[in-house]
C-alpha cells in the first residue's frame, strides 16, 4: 500500500480544555494531497503521538473531505483517562473504536411485531396465544 506512505499533515484549531468532562476537544484539519482520505485509526495514533497520550484515550469523528480532495475536517476528543472516556463518550463511538462491545438485540421490525402481538394478549392469561375470535 503506497497510499499509507504519502505524507499527512494535522492542524488543530478551536482547542478547548474541558475540565468538567476531563478532555481536550478540538477541530482537526487533515491535509492529505495525493490521497483519497486518512483512516480514523491512523488519525487517532497521530493525534496521540502529537499530544503525548494513549491511542485508547482519543476519539475522532465527523470527518468530511472538502470538494476537490486533499483536505478533510473533523472533530477530536482527547480524554485524560480511559475511565473518563467510557463515562462520557457515546456508546456507539466506544463500539467503533473497540473499547466496548455492541449490545445484541432483535431487529427493530421484530421488536415492533412482538409489541403488537403482546397488545392482543392484554387482559388475558399470557401463557396461551391469542384466542380465535368467535363468529356470530
Amino acid at each position: 500500500m503506497a497510499d499509507r506512505e504519502q505524507p499527512v499533515t494535522l492542524r488543530t484549531r478551536k482547542f478547548i480544555r474541558n475540565a468538567l468532562l476531563g478532555r481536550k476537544q478540538m477541530v482537526v484539519d487533515v491535509l492529505h494531497p495525493n490521497r483519497a482520505n486518512v483512516s480514523k485509526d491512523e488519525l487517532r495514533s497521530k493525534l496521540a503521538e502529537l499530544y503525548k497520550t494513549s491511542k485508547d484515550q482519543v476519539s475522532v469523528f465527523g470527518f468530511r473531505t472538502q470538494y476537490g480532495g486533499g483536505k478533510s475536517t473533523g472533530f477530536a476528543l482527547l480524554y485524560d483517562t480511559v475511565d473518563a472516556m467510557k463515562k462520557f463518550e457515546p456508546h456507539y463511538r466506544l463500539v467503533r473504536i473497540g473499547v466496548a462491545s455492541k449490545i445484541e438485540k432483535p431487529s427493530r421490525q421484530q421488536r415492533k411485531q412482538r409489541k403488537n402481538r403482546a397488545k392482543t394478549l392484554r387482559g388475558t392469561a399470557k401463557v396461551k396465544g391469542p384466542a380465535k375470535k368467535k363468529e356470530k
